[in-house]
């Protein structure tokens, strides 16, 4: 049936006579015809004069407005095939061809399509239908007659299901769609696409066209010859599609060949491929946006909303696959921490066990050498074995703590490491070894101590050893000649005065003999190793003594015999020697006096040697006079005898001491003990200089380290700015006291010429290098552990999102109720803590509560343990129903999983690590290598074992 043509303006759009759009066209719907028209020459828009046409209201846009020919200017009539459309209120041929693609793409499932959009859809039947495959929902029971009223009917049951899902529906009804209204069908189509294929769609809290967008960019983002603006121009030339298809199935296009230039050979390829790999029918025409300068929006919308349902599977799978990979780094990562924790303990531990019993080793060594080599290598210990450990057990504390806080924030079960490996089992043996230490280094230098005493007493019995056997020699021989026996009277008499003065000089050597006596026996006490030599010198020599004895009492019971025999003495010698002999003895005990080693430690005790050697040159004068007064019976003697001519038979008779021997004993008395003494005055004015060398240092270093200790305390518990900011000071804070090494290493040095001098005593300070050892290696490890408490504090602000605000909250909470100053809380202040916050407290859960935080039952709450629970309290962390549900999507839904659908969905070695760790599956549905991936994570967070 013909209707009659509106007079009115038209936009005349060409078409290929015969071919392209027009013919496409003419197949699928009888909105074009071969038509006679006279137009009005020089115009593309031209009044209809006589023509009878269907009109369809669609339009061409941009360079498809038809050219006027050459034959209609030179003012001939001309038969063409023309499409004439309206210039207003219409939707674009490319519209027409895609809604109708996509119709047909949902009603094939139903076994049936549409061929004219507007025609098909009049009676109400298929649009029902079209609604029920979109929507997966029944609708009413459709009306089957032919009659307008029923097809009215349909339509708007139509029309209300789509209002029913929240679309307002603008100027269209019923009787529009049923008279073929093209308008009002397009406009109905366009919007069932926009609420069952569009609006769903969401992305980054955007939906709909802006999130469809986003979806685009996202997915073409690695695409640098593909700028997903609009949906118009930016599909031109055919590498968005492409993009997309090979961003989700890279092996259905070879991206690398696709040229810029050629988007009819890039928009075939997406839309053959597309439609044969991906059930996404061709629902646009590559020369349509090709020849059209602006691409239909909605015909491009229509088009990628197909790819976006496609690709949202895929999606899913994609974004399950990411979860099980970031929760398998995760586990991955701490299965090494935990690895290296357990081999740096074990080299640890097994250096301490090497360690302890070289120093438990209490063997003395015989000689000072010995000895002395001993403490060089304990200094080489302390120097340069010992600080390198020490940095591994701090080091090896920063990792235990890291590992735990990762472990709370990725809600795995906390570490437990080996038997005998545990910190408090490292800090166990750390404390052995330092007390063997001590006591080794006490020991040694007790040893050291004891074998100077040694020394000092072997020396000395030597020399009284030495002074009594030379005075011995020849005594024997002397009691045992019988010169008596040919003797004059005078010569008896001699004889009898000489061996009474040999008796008083023996007994005057009786103290010596008992000084060597008392000597071995002190040096047998402190186990001298040389003890038998010794013993049996100090045995001969008292046999010699007893020997001695017996043979003056013979020798006087025979000159007492005699003594009657002889009366004649010389009073003179016997004077001479009566007072010559105590007079010698005298001298011979100043000389071993004066003779005698001395050990000093400070300059006050050498300073009373001294003095005491002043006091005894004071006495020299009186003795001098007894000198002279001895020589000067000598003297008198010589005078006798040159002036009576006194034969006398050699030297007195009475006694060995001459004058000659009494000057050089009296000339050898003080200057060698003078000599000793200035050197070692000198000796112990450096031993003071180096006290106070090294107490000048101690006292700056000491204080120094205490007020760095309190420094940190006060920066531990303050808060000065974010968390990084007092991690960047607190690194500048340990660059700062690590550049004050120099000064620690300078007073070791120090130290070791004191030991070196065997000063044991410093009056000048109260600080020991012992003291500023610990304290040095004390700061070390605080500003260490200070350092790891404020960077697990930001690990567990970032894994939590926890703000700095949060952060400075829960550090106010903590310092207001840290009463003591400490870095910790009691149980009772953490108790009013919680209370201060709102929480409602019974004893049950106030013990579950300190469960957590105080898992060792120490009565006490750190600061890092108390982050921990407010960031539980608040935060959200993957869970085991999460991973579960993740496996699940990779699964299909099944309760079991392959190891193929493992590999393909994740990276390789994350595959392999859940293929291997994975427990068949057992229920009833499982099939030959199903893997159990339910009890695989539950194991991740240590709610079963694997």
């Amino acid at each position: 049936m013909e209707r009659d043509i509106v007079q009115g303006f038209y936009t005349i759009h060409r078409v290929s006579p015969g071919i392209s759009i027009g013919s496409r066209l003419l197949a699928s719907s009888t909105a074009c015809h071969q038509t006679h028209t006279h137009l009005k020459r020089g115009s593309s828009t031209v009044k209809f004069i006589d023509s009878r046409v269907n009109l369809t209201p669609l339009r061409f846009e941009g360079d498809l407005i038809a050219e006027v020919p050459r034959a209609f200017r030179a003012g001939l009539p001309v038969t063409f095939k023309w499409l004439l459309f309206p210039v207003t209120d219409f939707f674009p041929l490319l519209s027409l061809q895609t809604f109708t693609a996509w119709c047909n793409s949902h009603l094939r499932k139903a076994g049936t399509q549409i061929e004219n959009i507007e025609e098909d859809f009049r009676d109400g039947l298929k649009l029902m239908l079209l609604l029920e495959v979109i929507s997966g929902e029944r609708l009413a029971k459709p009306e089957r007659g032919k009659m307008r009223v029923h097809k009215i009917s349909n339509v708007n049951k139509a029309l209300d299901f789509i209002a029913s899902k929240g679309v307002k529906l603008v100027s269209i009804g019923a009787e529009e769609i049923v008279d073929g209204n093209a308008k009002m069908t397009l406009g109905m189509i366009w919007t069932i696409i926009l609420r069952f294929a569009i609006q769903d769609i969401s992305v980054e809290e955007t939906s709909a066209k802006e999130g469809l967008l986003l979806w685009c960019q996202r997915k073409t983002a690695p695409y640098k010859n593909v700028n997903i603006q609009n949906f118009h121009i930016s599909w031109k030339d055919g590498l968005g599609f492409c993009a997309l298809i090979h961003r989700h199935r890279p092996e259905l296009i070879d991206y690398g060949k696709l040229r810029k230039d050629d988007p009819m050979t890039n928009l075939n390829t997406a839309f053959d491929v597309a439609e044969k790999y991906l059930d996404i029918p061709k629902m646009l025409d590559a020369e349509d946006i090709v020849g059209t300068a602006r691409p239909d929006e909605k015909a491009i919308m229509t088009y990628v909303s197909s790819f976006y349902h496609a690709f949202s599977g895929a999606q899913k799978a994609e974004t399950a696959a990411n979860r099980i990979c970031k929760v398998l780094a995760v586990n991955q990562e701490n299965e090494q921490l935990m690895e290296d924790y357990e081999k740096l303990a074990s080299d640890l531990l097994e250096w301490i066990r090497r360690t302890i019993p070289w120093l438990e080793n209490r063997v003395p060594e015989n000689t000072m050498q010995a000895m002395q080599q001993k403490l060089e290598d304990f200094r080489d210990y302390r120097r340069l074995h010992k600080p390198p450990k020490v940095q591994e057990k701090c080091q090896l504390e920063i990792n235990f703590n890291t590992l735990q806080t990762k472990l709370r924030l990725s809600n795995r079960p906390a570490f437990m490491p080996s038997e005998g490996k545990m910190v408090s089992d490292i800090s166990n043996a750390w404390g052995s070894l330092e007390g063997a230490e001590k006591g080794y280094e006490e020991w040694l230098l007790n040893e050291i101590r004891r074998l100077e005493r040694l020394d000092h007493l072997a020396e000395k019995f030597r020399q009284k050893a030495a002074i009594h056997e030379a005075w011995t020699q020849g005594k024997e021989e002397m009691l045992q000649h019988r010169d008596y026996e040919t003797a004059s009277l005078s010569e008896i008499k001699a004889l009898l005065k000489k061996h009474e003065a040999f008796e008083s000089d023996l007994a005057a050597h009786q103290d010596r003999v008992e000084q060597i006596a008392a000597i071995a026996q002190e040096l047998n006490e402190l186990d001298y190793y040389d003890s038998p030599s010794v013993n049996a010198r100090c045995q001969r020599i008292c046999d010699q003594w007893d020997a001695l004895g017996a043979l003056t009492q013979k020798r006087s019971e025979a000159l007492q015999r005699t003594e009657k025999l002889l009366e004649t003495i010389d009073q003179l010698y016997l004077e001479f020697a009566k007072r010559a002999a105590p007079f010698n003895n005298w001298m011979e005990g100043a000389m071993e006096d004066l003779q005698d080693t001395f050990i000093v430690h400070t300059i006050e005790e050498i300073q009373g040697l001294s003095t005491a050697h002043e006091q005894f040159k004071a006495t020299l004068p009186e003795a001098d006079k007894e000198r002279q007064a001895i020589l000067g019976i000598h003297n008198e003697i010589a005078k006798i005898v040159q002036t009576y001519h006194v034969n006398m038979a050699g030297t007195n008779p009475y006694t060995t001491i001459n004058p000659q021997e009494i000057n050089a004993k009296w000339d050898k008395l003080v200057p060698q003990r003078d000599q000793a003494l200035i050197e070692e005055h000198a000796r112990q004015q450096n031993n003071e200089r180096l006290r106070r060398q090294f107490a000048n240092q101690a006292n700056v270093i000491g204080p120094w380290i205490q007020t760095k200790m309190e420094e940190i305390g006060r920066i531990s518990i303050e808060m000065h700015g974010t968390l990084e900011d007092q991690l960047t000071h607190l690194r500048q804070y340990e660059k700062s006291i690590v550049n004050y090494k120099p000064k620690i290493d300078q007073l070791e040095g120090d130290h070791q010429l004191i030991q070196e001098a065997l000063i044991f005593d410093n009056k000048h300070t109260n600080y020991t290098m012992e003291h500023i050892r610990v304290g040095w290696e004390q700061l070390l490890t605080t500003i260490a552990r200070t350092i790891n408490e404020i960077e697990n504090q930001i690990l567990t602000r970032d894994a939590k999102g926890i703000s700095q605000d949060q952060m400075n909250e829960f550090r106010a909470s903590f310092n207001h109720f840290d009463r003591k100053r400490t870095g910790m809380m009691d149980a009772e202040d953490f108790k009013t803590c919680l209370i201060s916050m709102g929480y409602n407290l019974g004893e049950a859960e106030f013990s579950r509560i300190m469960s957590i935080v105080d898992p060792n039952r120490l009565g006490i709450v750190t600061f890092q343990a108390f982050i921990d629970f407010m960031s539980r309290e608040t935060a959200d962390t993957d869970t085991a129903d999460q991973v579960m549900a993740s496996f699940k999507v990779l699964a299909g839904d099944k309760n079991y999983i392959l190891a193929d659908e493992l590999r393909r969905e994740l990276p390789p070695d994350q595959a392999e690590y859940c293929i291997a760790r994975m427990a068949p599956y057992t229920g009833p549905d499982g099939v030959p290598g199903a893997l159990d991936y339910m009890s695989f994570s539950t194991a991740l967070y240590g709610e079963s074992d694997l």
